[in-house]
């Protein structure tokens, strides 16, 4: 099964940074949530997430997928942080899953991974400097080769529910998404 990282800062969007490591979860893959350092994560509505580990530990470990949730300042913190950048372009140059929502799409966008590519993310979550060169997208999730953007909160169960797809097809996807009766 997949090995998967999602990075927290603080300040992340809570609703997605657990509906991500939720439904990835269920879907039986290995999720490793980190910190950028070893305290707690108080999001950005204040709810208090405990990282399994902290970004050091597990910098230079190899992942199928890094998953940025997004949120402000959250994703501000990603994007100052170079250990994300590092990590990005190493997953990146490795073939592997890149994938960001809301915010941290700007992640992306400054470490040169959107250029040329359809993206998406919260409306002005990407901001315009880091626009050039970026096929924007107004759809929930985008998913331009091994990169996958969404829009927001409203857009993380289908975000992630696509991230389980990519990684281990419709079947499983279907089997994660019935027992949480969306509707149809």
């Amino acid at each position: 099964m997949a090995n998967i990282l999602v990075p927290l800062a603080q300040g992340c969007e809570e609703l997605e940074a657990v509906t991500i490591t939720d439904l990835l979860t269920r879907a039986g893959f290995t999720v490793i949530t980190a910190g950028l350092d070893d305290k707690p994560v108080t999001a950005s509505r204040g709810m208090v997430l405990l990282p399994k580990t902290s970004l050091a530990k597990v910098m230079h470990d190899e992942f199928d997928m890094v998953v940025l949730p997004g949120g402000l300042p959250g994703a501000d913190h990603l994007n100052n942080d170079p250990r994300i950048h590092e990590l990005l372009l190493r997953i990146h140059a490795a073939g592997n899953y890149i994938a960001a929502i809301c915010a941290a799409p700007r992640v992306l966008a400054r470490a040169g991974l959107l250029k040329g590519r359809q993206a998406t993310s919260f409306p002005g979550g990407i901001p315009l400097q880091d626009m050039a060169g970026i096929d924007y997208r107004e759809q929930a999730v985008v998913i331009d080769g091994n990169i996958i953007t969404s829009r927001g909160p409203g857009t993380a169960m289908d975000f992630a529910l696509s991230l389980i797809e990519i990684l281990a097809g419709k079947e499983k996807r279907q089997a994660v998404e019935g027992p949480l009766q969306r509707p149809a």
